[in-house]
């Protein structure tokens, strides 16, 4: 969501708090991506319960259940995208951006659940091995590999930008290369009679998952928590408004995600010369933005009269 660059400032307490807006960038609109790899999705699954059924696979059951995890998930981080665009209101002031990352961390923990299941019912299944149709395996699962690399090119413009466009491709890319892993094992199957590929084939599309989602799950605990987004370190900020004209001393920094796209940055800035004016606060938040990709910046300049200390200067205090 873009912003006009503004400024506020107010004087209390002997200090100038400004609240700048540099070009902040809400999250594109993947809704057309969300509708078409949700239904490609929904009528792959379907197809890999009856033939996973008809051919007693325990493969293209396992990747079916691993679809409907996928689906869901589109479905929650396409109402995450639309929750993200609501405007702030007086009880959440800063909109309902926060959902996506709700959602990503939904998502991780529903995969692994899950898994869990498709690895137990894996590993009875290795102990007693089935006959599987084979010809029917490596046709659907074909077909699966096709689906899922569809879906995937539909998110792999935006994978880097925002966490929950990067969940539904590695959810797609990982569908596609595990579709691909029970191709072969149909075609083992097809001339050797080794049953127990078809679990063994399982296990892996389980390790695949949790592999792909674990880092997911990292991420979206790590934005739930309020700590500093992937890819921005907090001592190069700390140096860039340290380095700044007439800046004697920078406390109480703060950076955290407001959502899956866009990150918030509130600091004290000491400058015992007195308010920069405007121009030099808008060109600050324009660099955080540019540098850091920090859209959301809250400067509160002091001046570091000693007589009136900040409570919040001890990096203890928060």
């Amino acid at each position: 969501m873009a912003h006009d660059s503004h400024d506020h400032a107010g004087h209390t307490a002997g200090h100038h708090h400004t609240h700048t807006h540099s070009h902040a960038h809400g999250p594109a609109n993947y809704g057309r991506a969300f509708a078409i790899g949700g239904a490609l999705n929904l009528s792959f699954m379907l197809a890999e319960v009856v033939f996973g059924m008809i051919g007693h696979s325990l493969a293209l059951l396992a990747d079916a259940g691993h679809n409907m995890s996928d689906i869901l998930g589109l479905l929650m981080a396409w109402g995450a995208t639309a929750l993200s665009r609501r405007q702030p209101s007086a009880r959440f002031t800063y909109g309902l951006r926060s959902s996506s990352i709700l959602v990503a961390l939904a998502n991780a923990v529903f995969l692994l659940v899950v898994t869990g299941g498709i690895a137990w019912e894996a590993i009875q299944r290795m102990l007693h091995p089935t006959p599987v149709a084979s010809g029917i395996v490596i046709g659907v699962a074909a077909f699966g590999v096709a689906i899922n690399t569809g879906t995937a090119l539909l998110f792999m413009a935006g994978r880097k930008g925002d966490l929950n466009i990067r969940a539904a491709f590695l959810h797609m890319a990982g569908d596609a290369a595990v579709s691909l892993g029970v191709v072969l094992a149909g075609i083992g199957m097809l001339f050797t009679d080794w049953f127990w590929l078809d679990p063994a084939v399982s296990l892996l599309i389980s390790a695949v998952i949790v592999i792909a989602t674990w880092g997911l799950l990292r991420d979206s605990l790590n934005l739930t928590l309020h700590g500093v987004p992937e890819g921005i370190e907090t001592q190069a900020v700390r140096a860039y408004l340290a380095a700044l004209p007439d800046v004697a001393a920078v406390h109480d920094l703060h950076i955290w995600a407001m959502s899956t796209t866009e990150t918030a940055l509130t600091v004290h800035l000491v400058m015992p010369n007195g308010h920069p004016g405007d121009a030099l606060l808008n060109r600050i938040g324009n660099e955080l933005q540019r540098r850091f990709r920090i859209d959301h910046p809250t400067l509160q300049v002091e001046a570091g009269d000693p007589a009136h200390p900040c409570a919040l200067a001890p990096d203890h205090r928060v």
